[in-house]
């Protein structure tokens, strides 16, 4: 499980020496109490850690230099409590390799009417402070967060929130490493990429293994785990009879078993922090992964069926973002339409690997054909999907750069059981509405392939996108698909410039 409060935002304060040290005093003490607000709020999940307030270059510099060698540094708040000349910034900014959010906001709510004087004015500067640091990050061309409001207000702890959630996500794919059991789904061209452009640009690391080196690993596993393991199924999950003790197929649940626990020890090896398989290519195991599959999302590994690495990556950057909210994340994929006009849908499921952390209810674990693979029936959860708002989203490679799309959906009961699918399975409404949807999400070449969450929102991916420098496309509410059609053509010739 991931913790985010070992993670750390520094919050750097600027200001000079102008105004003489007793205004300096006055900003430390302001900027501490803030940052202990912050550390505390319900809505800020990191830790928050006050830094001296910086006053030279060379304090700056320092400063940046010092973020970028922190391991649990997620990046910077920053914001001139009093007016810092913004040329003092340059050196820190051009070698600050980390996220910031430039916090707009001073210490006092209201304007002191009867009382406010020059020692005031000098003190509260926010207001053309922040103008001034604004100029020289917007002159650099850097991307950051502003967030404008008072400290103390729940809208501005909660953007904060949002983007330290996206800064812990970006952090945490640094030097990441996702394993490849297998190639590619043979002839599908969306779940490919440029791997070592992904490794320069978000820092993970995909890196190939042979199914044989995770057959090892499974037949290394000792029956006593695997019969530990068995029984938190019986546990956990509604376990159909033939696969109960003494049913039919029984040994098909330990086969099962045996897979999740060789992927595990595989995974936690390596260090890896998500993986990859293919169906078409999984010699030495008895049946594809499903329930492993299934579980290891739940506690976190990222996942891509058929080779998808750039899903995989994505489901685990959308785990990290959610962990503490309520709701759950999972692959998915767009499987089939109801095209009904009085109420058109979208079934999301896949063969076998849809996480349990989205389940209505106790999962059931049973075992059915699965026509596609050439393996042993394989033993999977099956459930329908918590209703409520969701959002699926889905990173491609588009060549000279990566794009991030996005869209929001609603979740709904099916509209009548379905006895005989069996596999979990989630049907949404997806939003504006389905053909303006559909329309964009070709228009934009989204994958089939998503990262589902049902925690997190398009905020905490919109900020992931614009600090990991992602092309970023939003499908919810207000999309019109004229205006989205002309964004991805304004889009293309901005990203042509950039590489020309």
């Amino acid at each position: 499980m991931v913790d985010l409060r070992t993670f750390e935002v520094w919050f750097v304060t600027g200001s000079q020496h102008l105004y003489g040290n007793e205004v300096l005093v006055q900003v430390a003490e302001h900027v501490q109490q803030i940052a202990r607000a912050f550390n505390d709020s319900p809505h800020i999940p990191v830790q928050v850690v006050f830094k001296p307030v910086v006053t030279t270059p060379e304090a700056i510099y320092d400063i940046c230099l010092e973020a970028n060698c922190a391991k649990n540094c997620i990046g910077l708040i920053t914001w001139m409590h009093t007016f810092s000349p913004a040329k003092m910034w340059l050196n820190g900014l051009v070698a600050l390799q980390k996220p910031f959010l430039h916090l707009h906001t001073q210490f006092n709510r209201d304007i002191p009417w009867a009382t406010i004087d020059m020692n005031f004015m000098n003190l509260n500067q926010s207001a053309h402070g922040d103008r001034e640091f604004g100029f020289a990050a917007s002159r650099m061309r850097l991307n950051r967060k502003v967030v404008v409001g008072h400290w103390q207000t729940d809208e501005v702890q909660q953007e904060i929130g949002v983007w330290t959630r996206a800064a812990s996500a970006r952090l945490d794919w640094q030097c990441a490493k996702f394993a490849r059991f297998g190639d590619n789904m043979r002839q599908v061209a969306v779940t490919e990429g440029d791997k070592v452009a992904a490794q320069i640009q978000f820092g993970y690391a995909v890196n190939g293994y042979g199914v044989h080196d995770l057959v090892e690993s499974v037949n290394q596993v000792a029956e006593s785990e695997v019969d530990h393991l068995v029984d938190e199924y019986e546990t956990q999950y509604h376990v159909a009879e033939l696969l109960r003790a003494r049913g039919k197929y029984r040994e098909s649940l330990r086969d099962a078993a045996r897979i999740e626990l060789g992927l595990r020890h595989f995974l936690d090896a390596g260090q890896f922090k998500g993986f990859t398989d293919t169906f078409e290519d999984l010699p030495g195991l008895k049946q594809l992964p499903g329930i492993a599959v299934q579980r290891l999302m739940a506690d976190g590994y990222g996942f891509g069926a058929e080779g998808d690495w750039k899903t995989a990556a994505l489901l685990r950057a959308v785990y990290v973002i959610g962990a503490g909210l309520p709701g759950g994340a999972s692959f998915m994929e767009d499987y089939t339409y109801h095209m009904d006009p009085m109420g058109e849908k979208v079934l999301g499921a896949h063969m076998l690997e849809v996480a349990a952390t989205i389940a209505d209810g106790k999962p059931s674990a049973e075992l059915y054909p699965l026509s596609i693979g050439g393996k042993a029936d394989p033993v999977r959860l099956i459930f329908n999907t918590r209703t409520g708002p969701a959002l699926n989203a889905s990173m491609i490679d588009m060549g000279n750069r990566f794009r991030l799309i996005v869209n929001e959906v609603e979740v709904v009961q099916p509209d009548a059981a379905l006895p005989q699918l069996p596999v979990a399975r989630a049907v949404w409404l997806p939003k504006p509405n389905f053909k303006t949807a559909l329309a964009a999400w070709i228009y934009a070449g989204g994958a089939h392939h998503t990262a589902f969450s049902q925690a997190i929102t398009s905020a905490h991916l919109r900020d992931f996108a614009e600090m990991c420098n992602i092309e970023f496309l939003l499908i919810g509410e207000n999309t019109d698909l004229v205006q989205f059609k002309n964004e991805l053509r304004w889009n293309d010739l901005v990203y042509s410039r950039l590489v020309a």
